[in-house]
């Protein structure tokens, strides 16, 4: 059981902005499933959370399966007896080539990962909260600064993202009924292993490559933990979270 701490949910917790989410999550003082498919990845959450590592469970998962989804979340239920919060944040990215070379095997991984993953794991999220007593939750989807404007050469991931932002809707009107909140956090350039090209040059819209600034991860997770803190009358519903000095706002 989780010791009377309320129970959060990280998809993505073994690298990133997930794995700061969770170990801020884990400070702030929720118990915190891992969910990720790389078990020596989870693990070193796992150790970097110190003495809060007994409120964390490590689940081996890959999002794109239906059947591993309800094993973690079964896990999840049999370990805490419910859940309070799903942060959506499992993702990954297509090669950065144009459109028409984009491979099917590409946009279909980019697809399952990114918005399968997030349906599956919000349908089963559902599952649990509308079960549990007190009734509700909250679910926070990861969205992107690509679910505002594109990058160049990312129309898998520009796509699922904006999806992402369907999904956040729905969610959040399907979810009335049941005390279910819903919100999304769109992040632009957190200083993390899939942000490092950021800092040596990456191409801009005009054709030419810039570096551009990023922001430490940590803001982000402290982000994410004001939006799961809030009471469930009370609701982020977007929340957009980027470098300051980063080209999204007007013409770079």
């Amino acid at each position: 059981m989780s010791d009377n701490r309320p129970v959060a949910l990280v998809t993505g917790a073994g690298s990133g902005i997930g794995r700061a989410t969770a170990l801020a999550l884990l400070k702030a003082g929720y118990a915190v499933v891992l969910a990720g498919r790389r078990e020596a990845s989870l693990d070193e959450t796992v150790v970097a959370a110190g003495e809060l590592a007994a409120h964390a469970l490590a689940v081996v998962t890959d999002v794109r399966s239906p059947e591993s989804v309800e094993a973690l979340f079964n896990a999840t239920r049999e370990r805490h007896g419910r859940l309070d919060v799903l942060f959506n944040n499992a993702g990954t990215g297509a090669p950065p080539v144009p459109l028409e070379e984009v491979s099917f095997a590409h946009w279909q991984a980019t697809v399952e990962t990114n918005l399968t993953g997030a349906f599956l794991c919000t349908q089963q999220a559902f599952r649990i909260m509308k079960s549990q007593q007190p009734m509700g939750g909250r679910i926070i989807n990861n969205g992107s600064i690509s679910a505002h404007a594109p990058r160049p050469n990312s129309a898998p991931y520009t796509s699922t993202k904006h999806a992402m932002t369907g999904l956040t809707k729905s969610t959040s009107l399907d979810g009335r009924r049941y005390n279910i909140a819903c919100g999304q956090i769109d992040i632009g350039n957190a200083a993390t292993e899939m942000a490092a090209p950021m800092q040596r040059g990456v191409p801009q819209a005009n054709g030419e490559m810039a570096v551009e600034a990023v922001m430490d991860v940590e803001h982000v997770a402290q982000a994410v933990v004001q939006m799961a803190s809030l009471p469930l009358e009370s609701n982020i519903q977007f929340m957009t979270i980027m470098a300051t000095k980063m080209p999204f706002i007007g013409r770079g």
